[in-house]
């Protein structure tokens, strides 16, 4: 294999680096976690600057967003990586005393992570939180579409991590596609469904470990709420469906569901906070991304030039090519058989449907594939219990949109088609480490109704060991266990 992007000379490096044991100890994760921390506070403003260049964010939205997440994820992991280094015990069958077991966490190996181009910090980086607190060597690729910050990491991440065991790779499609030929002890893919096909497809050909994180049409399910509540419910949407990279975003909201006699109101609270929030001018839009590149822009002007969703258009709709904007848009019933009611909308686009119950939105929601996160705004216990039974997602958020990627308490991942695997805080380490079972045996005290020939007697003794409190009182009164 022809190597012009020079990975099987950084592989090379990485594999050596890993066998040689050094990012196996704490010492060395914490002083990678470190650096990590260092990079983002040195160059805070320069992230900043970064990300107002390429996709249009504010500083604020940049620090919610990818600066401080990324240092939560680090902070959290160097609090923590002592714990979830430790090995796990655990009760034995009697059968087997005196022994001991654990279960030891131990690194997978060569990582590879390739980013996306949304979230160019915090899908990078959150991941690689994971993979350092783990002890493995990793190679990096972030997406071409945000290329100043691609090279950003390429250029300042070996300034504060080791270089011989932290790499980042630029490049296409073309690099990817051979980053993907070689053997992985782990692959982490962010992006869509159609590439994580791809990825798989190659892992499988070395039988890697795969992490997907993909997406889907993440519905919001909108109750009957009192007016106070409904005021605070339409901000947490709008803030949830536009704020984020304009829409962009793998758990942004796709699509709304909501009672037909209700949807007139919610427009209307809708429009309003969109004014306040963002402007009704398509040129001097504020606090609101811009569209990554002129492909996605025409991609999405397209879902919305359709005669048949056209019409559906009760706010918004206007585009600015010059500087890649979209206004904040609304739809009202557009035909469940459009491309926009169909494929992930992934920007600043919102259909309404209408629906005669609320209750109506779980079957609506089976219809489709699985989405990466579901939100539904209720006071409903019994509702909310019918939604967490009766459907499945990657996550469930009740009375809020998003934050549910910033809780490093809750896994993060998909199911079905919006992928599988999951990660942050401990999932992290989980993710990128091997939990190893360690069984400790003594000679001493060899029970022998374990071993032939067989009797009824020795059949009891079996009954007896496998019985958890049984043999959990004889070891209690035995002092051999703590109560």
């Amino acid at each position: 294999m022809e190597d012009k992007y020079g990975i099987l000379k950084s592989t090379e490096e990485l594999r050596r680096t890993f066998k040689s044991g050094v990012t196996r100890t704490v010492e060395w994760r914490k002083t990678q976690l470190r650096g990590i921390l260092k990079l983002i506070k040195e160059n805070e403003q320069t992230l900043f600057d970064l990300l107002q260049s390429e996709l249009g964010k504010h500083p604020i939205e940049s620090y919610r967003d990818e600066i401080g997440v990324v240092k939560k994820s680090a902070d959290n992991a160097l609090r923590c990586i002592d714990q979830w280094m430790s090995p796990k015990k655990g009760w034995l069958p009697l059968l087997f005393f005196p022994a001991s077991k654990k279960v030891v966490p131990e690194p997978l190996g060569l990582v590879l992570i390739i980013g996306s181009w949304n979230f160019p910090f915090t899908l990078i980086l959150d991941p690689l939180i994971g993979a350092i607190s783990a002890g493995n060597t990793v190679l990096l690729k972030p997406s071409e579409l945000a290329p100043n910050c691609a090279s950003f990491l390429a250029n300042k991440l070996p300034l504060y991590l080791d270089p011989k065991a932290i790499k980042v790779i630029e490049g296409g499609s073309g690099v990817s596609s051979q980053l993907l030929e070689y053997k992985w002890d782990k692959i982490f893919f962010t992006g869509s469904t159609k590439v994580g096909k791809i990825v798989m497809a190659a892992a499988a050909k070395h039988l890697t470990p795969v992490t997907l994180e993909l997406g889907g049409k993440c519905p919001v399910i909108f109750d009957s709420l009192p007016n106070s509540d409904m005021k605070v419910a339409i901000k947490r949407i709008v803030s949830g469906k536009w704020g984020p990279c304009a829409g962009q975003a793998c758990i942004g909201i796709d699509y709304m569901l909501v009672e037909q006699k209700r949807a007139s109101t919610l427009i209307e609270e809708l429009k309003k906070i969109i004014k306040r929030f963002y402007g009704d001018d398509v040129k001097n839009l504020k606090n609101i991304a811009r569209i990554v590149n002129k492909v996605h822009f025409d991609r999405l002007r397209n879902l919305l030039e359709d005669p048949a969703v056209a019409n559906c258009i009760v706010y918004g709709g206007s585009f600015d090519e010059t500087n890649l904007t979209i206004e904040p848009t609304i739809l009202l019933d557009p035909p469940l058989d459009a491309e926009i009611m169909n494929e992930e909308i992934f920007g600043p686009l919102l259909p309404i449907i209408t629906l005669d119950n609320i209750e109506e939105s779980i079957d609506f929601i089976n219809s489709k594939p699985k989405p990466l996160a579901l939100y539904a705004f209720t006071k409903s216990d019994d509702f909310k219990k019918r939604i967490l039974a009766e459907t499945s997602s990657g996550s469930v958020t009740f009375n809020d949109t998003m934050i549910q990627f910033v809780c490093d308490g809750l896994p993060f991942g998909g199911v079905g088609e919006s992928g599988f695997g999951r990660y942050h805080g401990k999932y992290s380490f989980d993710t990128f480490s091997h939990e190893k079972a360690v069984f400790d045996r003594s000679f001493y005290l060899e029970l022998e109704p374990r071993h032939p020939p067989w009797s009824k007697f020795k059949l009891e003794f079996l009954r007896s060991c496998y019985d958890y409190n049984y043999a959990r009182l004889l070891l209690l009164l035995l002092g051999l266990e703590k109560p």
